[in-house]
């Protein structure tokens, strides 16, 4: 089992309120997690970053995080802090440059003596695009073969230097991309950094199995996992992989108790935490594209249809067909008598596992022993404390399953991930 630990910025999981949630930008809350992630012996320390802060209703989104400093330098200070630990940034490849981004890279996987991992994401907004000089041009049809394109640019940087330490010169035109000259960094201890991609659409999963080393996905429960979970891995071998070449690690929550009850009823408080009556009114709207503010949070959903083409909410991938998840949100309202919140609380992200920590760590077993996944990327509730429970109850029982290290085995995070160092293709 592979264990992984998520610093969120934006995110609707974190319970602000609570007087144990720390800072989301202090140093000392990065280094607090990773540290304890360590201890866990988790394979790595995975940042999610965002471009532009999301808006809502032209004011800043209330769940996202201010201020929030780049990923790849905190990292890169966590790097000075710890020993073993994979270091995994989120980096946008629709507004970054192969050369730039290979070469902070690069330096990463040296400075922390081979533990750097990037997730590869992608953006076709023009809200996030303004932020850049060519603004929102990337069509949504583009951003794949744009990221296929810029890693695969990456990768022939990285091998531009032979294994012994001598440079040579590249080469690449492609549609995306056209440059030449002399990668200025040696090629790292790992030979690439890992690769990390997130999406669910069919391209993602083509996307991620043509390219990546690790799948983030959303897949928290057992029969979608197995499902994810045998269609990407059964699309390896048309690119000549094997099915352990490719790690599957869904992002997940949990919360513990001393008993299976205790930690139900602590769900449910945490649930009521998270959807707040103001939150349950903005996760309603992000459906509805209507200012709903008039609505009481624990009164019954809108009588009137969502509107179309709202630009009520910038900076977040849509709902899809919002017709249709606003009739499934009132079937469920109808027939469990739910208010809005309550609707909200049903229907929205919740703890993927629940229980005392020797049912939870059964549960994760059982998970990854039925091909649902290869491990987990775990996201607490508080920051920077809600992983010491973890660590401290579930892992003592995991390693005694004999499902999870007691110590680590390599100095990379390929190692802790039983991943070939790539081939030098010079």
């Amino acid at each position: 089992m592979h264990l992984a630990a998520h610093f969120p910025g934006v995110n609707n999981t974190t319970v602000w309120a609570d007087p144990r949630s720390k800072s989301q930008i202090d140093f000392s809350s990065f280094e607090h997690l990773a540290r304890t992630a360590e201890r866990g012996r988790f394979d790595f320390f995975f940042l999610a970053e965002g471009l532009r802060l999301r808006e809502h209703n032209g004011r800043i989104h209330d769940l996202d995080v201010v201020g929030r400093p780049e990923s790849l330098t905190v990292l890169a200070a966590l790097a000075a802090v710890t020993d073993r630990l994979g270091l995994a940034a989120t980096v946008n490849a629709t507004f970054n440059e192969p050369y730039e981004l290979a070469r902070r890279l690069a330096t990463l996987d040296h400075l922390s003596e081979g533990r750097a991992a990037w997730n590869v994401v992608t953006s076709f907004d023009a809200f996030t695009g303004e932020n850049f000089r060519r603004g929102g041009y990337l069509d949504r049809a583009d951003r794949y073969t744009r990221a296929a394109e810029f890693v695969a640019t990456a990768r022939e940087l990285w091998d531009s230097w032979t294994p012994d330490g001598t440079p040579r010169s590249f080469t690449h035109r492609g549609q995306h991309f056209a440059i030449e000259g002399e990668f200025t960094v040696p090629r790292s201890p790992q030979g690439h950094p890992v690769v990390i991609q997130a999406g669910d659409s069919p391209d993602g999963r083509e996307f991620a199995a043509s390219t990546a080393d690790i799948v983030f996905t959303r897949h928290g429960t057992l029969e979608s996992g197995r499902e994810f979970y045998a269609d990407v891995k059964a699309r390896l071998a048309k690119y000549g992989r094997e099915p352990g070449e490719l790690k599957i690690m869904p992002g997940v929550t949990f919360v513990l108790g001393d008993s299976d009850a205790e930690a139900q009823e602590l769900a449910a408080e945490i649930r009521l935490q998270q959807v707040s009556p103001q939150n349950a009114l903005l996760a309603l709207e992000q459906i509805w594209g209507r200012d709903l503010s008039a609505y009481d949070p624990d009164g019954p959903l809108p009588d009137i249809d969502p509107g179309p083409g709202s630009s009520l909410v910038q900076g977040r991938v849509g709902p899809g067909d919002v017709l249709a998840v606003a009739a499934r949100w009132r079937a469920l309202s109808k027939e469990k008598g739910l208010s809005i919140r309550q609707t909200v609380i049903e229907t929205t992200g919740r703890q993927s596992f629940i229980g005392s920590p020797r049912t939870v760590a059964e549960q994760l077993t059982e998970f990854v022993a039925a091909d649902a996944a290869d491990g987990f990327i775990l996201v607490p509730h508080l920051t920077p404390g809600g992983l010491d429970d973890f660590v401290d109850r579930v892992v003592p029982l995991l390693q005694e399953r004999g499902v999870f290290r007691s110590e680590y085995t390599g100095p990379t995070l390929r190692s802790h991930l039983g991943l070939a160092e790539p081939v030098w293709k010079g």
